[in-house]
């Protein structure tokens, strides 16, 4: 009979482990014996996964201090918003405020406007000559963020979104994000200025970004609101034009 794993060195039997699904290492490799569950909640088996997944750099190496965290952190890693860029009409968007003559669904570039930076991008929400609103609830435990995760290593969310005026038309925009608990009370809030484009403004893309770090204890939620209104009130929609709204979970 050949050596038993026990009696592997444990470079060896490190590099065996990282062979394996992380799932499995957590929920089973880890029940095996106490030597298996010292190497699967150390940082050598999950920096070496990490390497071998691609997901390390300078950057990363400095900052993680859980390792098995910040693996699956960056692997669950995705855009929280769901229908960020008008593909679905307003499906996925609740409390929605339609002013004037209310939210539109329009084509980049569109008129008196600019292409999107990214060309993965084809479509924007654009709102009316009185306040336009709409938000998005996110739930982190039904996208797999576990309890014990939010409040012990409180990984940082990152609220990003773009908004542009058309040329020929100014126009204001606002944006207002909020960590929940559970009973939907106020953790922590990011709350931009009313943002004002002017008439004669060269129509670019700008994007506005948050990050929540050290938040605390009891996060569940993330409440997402942006909106916005023209400025000269004219009928139709030459108000601020929104798109590529995305929240994420950051190692």
């Amino acid at each position: 009979p050949g050596p038993r794993m026990e009696s592997l060195p444990e470079a060896v039997l490190i590099r065996i482990l990282a062979s394996i699904p992380a799932v499995d290492l957590v929920l089973a490799c880890r029940l095996v014996c106490c030597q298996w569950k010292n190497l699967i909640d150390g940082a050598a088996l999950w920096i070496l996964k990490c390497q071998q997944e691609g997901l390390t750099g300078a950057e990363s190496q400095e900052n993680a201090e859980n390792w098995q965290n910040f693996y699956f952190l960056s692997k669950k890693r995705k855009n929280l918003i769901k229908n960020p860029c008008g593909e679905e009409d307003l499906q996925h968007w609740g409390e929605v405020e339609n002013g004037g003559d209310g939210w539109k669904i329009e084509e980049l570039p569109g008129d008196f406007g600019k292409e999107f930076p990214s060309e993965e991008v084809h479509k924007y929400f654009v709102t009316s000559y009185e306040w336009c609103r709409k938000a998005q609830v996110v739930d982190l435990r039904a996208e797999g963020y576990w309890e014990e995760l939010m409040d012990t290593t409180q990984p940082k969310l990152v609220v990003k979104d773009w908004y542009a005026g058309r040329s020929d038309a100014g126009c204001l925009y606002e944006l207002c994000v909020k960590l929940l608990s559970e009973n939907e009370d106020v953790l922590a809030e990011y709350r931009s200025e009313t943002i004002a484009i002017p008439q004669e403004n060269d129509a670019n893309w700008t994007e506005i970004s948050h990050t929540f770090s050290n938040y605390g204890p009891g996060v569940r939620f993330v409440r997402f609101e942006h909106g916005g209104q023209d400025t000269l009130f004219w009928k139709g929609w030459y108000g601020v034009r929104v798109t590529n709204s995305s929240v994420t979970v950051e190692p």
